[in-house]
């Protein structure tokens, strides 16, 4: 197998930046803990470290790194959830760090057609789906609102 040019890695740097971009700019617009810069630099190690995995270790398997790269970006991830009384908040920037990682993974195998199609998808996922997240969070309140409501009226004497 041939070795990349210098031109091809930093056509994979740069294409794992723009993936992370993707993702990034919806969550610092939003103001989350992992903004845009955070799903920039995830993107973009993700990417070193496959480029790594590839040209760095001559009859290795490259998997072997990736899968690494899944692992590690997971504890990440957990970091930026918070447990809290009524449930878990940070779980849509957590999934978001694991699909900037992917995005870099993907760049940096050179796989430019399925980032940029997963980036665009996760755009819309952030940013369009949010509506319908809203939606179907205020109809199960209202579930539970009627639930205790018809509770409280049965119990009464």
């Amino acid at each position: 197998m041939e070795a990349l040019s210098q031109a091809d890695i930093a056509l994979r740097l740069g294409a794992a930046i723009g993936f992370g971009a993707l993702v990034g700019l919806e969550r610092g617009y939003k103001q989350h803990r992992a903004g845009f810069r955070t799903h920039l630099l995830i993107a973009l190690a993700a990417a070193l470290f496959t480029i790594v995995s590839t040209e760095g270790f001559g009859g290795g398997d490259p998997s072997r790194v990736g899968a690494q790269i899944v692992s590690g970006i997971g504890f990440l991830g957990a970091g930026a959830i918070l447990q809290l009384k009524a449930g878990a908040r940070g779980l849509t920037t957590a999934a978001s760090i694991w699909t900037a990682a992917g995005l870099g993974m993907a760049a940096g195998a050179g796989l430019y057609f399925l980032g940029a199609v997963a980036g665009a998808m996760a755009l819309v996922v952030l940013t369009l789906m949010r509506p319908i997240s809203t939606w179907l969070a205020a109809l199960e309140l209202r579930r539970h609102l009627l639930r205790d409501r018809t509770a409280t009226t049965d119990r009464a004497p």
